[in-house]
């Protein structure tokens, strides 16, 4: 089996409009978590949101261009530009015909769905925009990828809801893995801070309604948690064959060693009470990296701040490392940003190499009384450093679909 690595990492966060900026304030325990701007939010319960702010996409997109498509596409290209600047690679001594994309959504351009669906009420359907269909369509963000780079390897785009960025990586690991392509870009965007997505998300009475406290909203394993923040942004990162990023001196974050996925075949929404499924895809993804639980020394846990939700991982989390559990670090990213949907699991990926390359790791935010349930070192008050040889990173969706990959520093 060929070996993964990471070479180029790329993001578009509430903190930041890149992967240096949006890493610098998670490590300082700066909360992107803000009263929504983007429209008004005033009658819905909740009115809080970790958005992307300020970001300037005309280095990257003509304006003729960007009102083409929706803003998860835009998110996905810019993070793109940063990842493959980042890995260093020339494209033009790159074959790519075996370089492919893997770049999902969880729902796509609903926002572009919304404002089409005004003008089709308000002005009749002459009106609605010859590039409607294309501009919100999941698979477009790996394809325009795709066409900016003349990427011809494998393209596809997963749609797992919360799972989506993880599986998106762990899928393009499998390609280079099994010999279908060299270099990858994979992760997930998301941009779905708009009217109908968080009234549809309030209705279900899941999100936080901490309206005046935005930073204090998100509070992943605290005893005052009552739902998850809406995020968005973009996480990707660019995966190549070990022998070839060696070969052209590449600077590696870190391997990725182990995917794995599972199905609670529960329920549409809430994962089963006994972390069945999250037990069995972390063991999967132990299993397929070749490692023993106590060799784990950090998890980016899925951590949405839900009442339940929390319980159930920490529940999985014990079975899974037993009395290892008091000896390794549990954090949650969501903490600071929000949760980015089908963008989580690509960002949480990143910001994990990341933490391997540093040594750094951020503390969950807002960890004001920790919910004995939730017992383990949850990374309270500061960031702090530490030497992680090998962290794991979960990914839960609606419909009961999980997803964890394992990444080891490479010596």
């Amino acid at each position: 089996m060929r070996r993964v690595v990471i070479t180029g990492l790329g993001a578009v966060s509430p903190l930041g409009h890149d992967v240096a900026s949006t890493f610098e304030g998670l490590l300082e325990g700066r909360s992107g978590i803000v009263t929504i701007s983007k429209f008004d939010a005033s009658n819905i319960a909740s009115q809080i949101a970790g958005e992307v702010r300020d970001l300037d996409i005309s280095p990257y997109l003509t304006r003729k261009e960007a009102k083409k498509v929706d803003t998860f596409i835009q998110y996905a290209v810019v993070a793109a530009h940063e990842a493959v600047q980042d890995s260093g690679m020339d494209l033009e001594k790159v074959d790519r015909d075996r370089f492919g994309a893997i770049i999902g959504s969880g729902i796509g351009g609903l926002p572009m769905i919304e404002a089409q669906h005004r003008i089709l009420l308000e002005k009749g359907p002459r009106r609605i925009t010859p590039f409607f269909i294309p501009s919100l369509i999941i698979n477009l963000a790996s394809g325009h990828v795709s066409i900016k780079y003349g990427l011809k390897g494998p393209s596809s785009a997963p749609a797992t809801a919360c799972a989506t960025g993880t599986h998106s990586i762990g899928d393009a690991m499998r390609h280079i893995q099994h010999g279908a392509a060299d270099i990858m870009i994979a992760g997930g965007t998301e941009a779905v801070v708009s009217p109908l997505a968080m009234s549809g998300f309030a209705s279900m009475k899941a999100l936080s309604t901490r309206n005046d406290e935005p930073h204090r909203a998100s509070r992943p394993f605290d005893t005052g948690r009552d739902g998850f923040v809406l995020g968005e942004g973009c996480g990707l990162m660019i995966l190549e064959e070990y022998e070839q990023a060696k070969a052209r001196g590449a600077e590696i974050y870190a391997e990725l060693v182990g995917y794995g996925m599972s199905s609670d075949a529960y329920h549409i929404t809430a994962p089963a009470e006994d972390g069945d499924g999250a037990i069995r895809v972390m063991r999967a993804t132990l299993a397929d990296a070749g490692v023993n639980p106590e060799d784990v020394d950090l998890v980016n846990a899925h951590g949405t701040s839900t009442p339940a939700g929390d319980v159930i991982e920490a529940r999985a989390i014990r079975a899974v490392f037993g009395d290892h559990t008091d000896e390794m670090m549990v954090h949650s990213t969501k903490s600071m940003i929000g949760h980015l949907l089908g963008a989580a699991g690509g960002m949480e990926a990143v910001v994990l190499a990341k933490t391997i390359q540093t040594g750094k790791v951020h503390q969950t935010a807002n960890l004001e009384q920790q919910d004995p349930q939730c017992a383990f070192d949850a990374v309270k008050g500061a960031a702090r450093d530490a030497d992680i040889r090998i962290g794991l990173s979960n990914s839960f969706g609606f419909g009961g679909t999980n997803a964890a990959l394992a990444m080891k520093k490479v010596d």
